[in-house]
């Protein structure tokens, strides 16, 4: 196993108690195409080997409770972890609850931290192309218990802008209502174009309020190494953003 920590850390200014990462696709026990830390239940790896990778990833990391995963859809859905438990239907969890761990999957799609700015909520979305379009991270800003001026994000590894290339319709969803996001937008070949996720969601975050959004500039297709991508490699493992309250994390009641 590698001695560095097989995860992303955000820099950004969350409070101390807030805690989130991404994991990579390193420090784990799956064999190709999902070699090696693959955390998706999902994907055709071997449930074993998923199994031991979550354990992997809960001792690593520190976890004070496994994640809470999500069945996600692409969708727009909310839930706050702390009631809905694991496997809801959803693509995108809250809580205000210290210890649970709130959590998404990805392998281009963009994963989103968001937090208060004084520790009393956290919450994860997945926005995807669909996700962004739906309006995932809106859903996910009006379900904390806090304003959204109050609240920080954390853009974490996705799919970059140079090998992200859509076709008209998907180009359409993206800007729907909002025509100035075609600056999000570069051309690609014939009709398609080149999508840049960080810059649409930032956009999309800022409009609902939130001002402080941070990270971006990762590529999970280029950085072969590091990350899974599904549009790269087709059958693939999935990294895991997560985000919690440490105990210490005053409630901000």
């Amino acid at each position: 196993m590698p001695a560095e920590r097989p995860w992303v850390a955000p820099a950004w200014a969350a409070p101390p108690g807030v805690r989130a990462l991404t994991t990579t696709r390193q420090g784990g026990v799956s064999p190709p195409p999902f070699d090696t830390l693959n955390l998706g239940a999902h994907t055709g790896d071997a449930p074993e080997a998923v199994a031991a990778n979550r354990r992997r990833l809960r001792h690593r990391a520190a976890l004070p409770e496994p994640p809470r995963w999500l069945r996600q859809v692409h969708g727009a859905e909310v839930v706050a972890a702390h009631r809905a438990g694991t496997d809801a239907v959803a693509d995108a969890a809250w809580t205000d609850r210290p210890g649970v761990v709130c959590a998404v999957l990805t392998a281009d799609c963009l994963p989103v931290v968001l937090a208060a700015r004084d520790g009393r909520a956290v919450a994860v979305a997945h926005a995807g192309w669909r996700g962004l379009a739906a309006g995932v991270l809106e859903a996910a800003v009006a379900a904390l218990p806090v304003p959204a001026q109050a609240v920080l994000a954390w853009l974490g590894p996705a799919i970059g802008p140079a090998a992200f290339e859509v076709g008209p319709e998907v180009a359409a969803a993206l800007t729907d209502g909002d025509p100035p996001a075609q600056a999000c937008l570069a051309p690609g070949r014939g009709e398609r174009c080149h999508a840049d996720l960080y810059a649409l969601a930032g956009r999309r975050l800022r409009a609902a309020g939130v001002a402080a959004v941070y990270g971006g500039g990762w590529c999970t297709y280029t950085e072969r190494a590091r990350f899974f991508s599904h549009r790269r490699d087709g059958p693939t493992g999935r990294m895991a953003t997560l985000a919690y309250r440490a105990a210490s994390c005053p409630s901000g009641s």
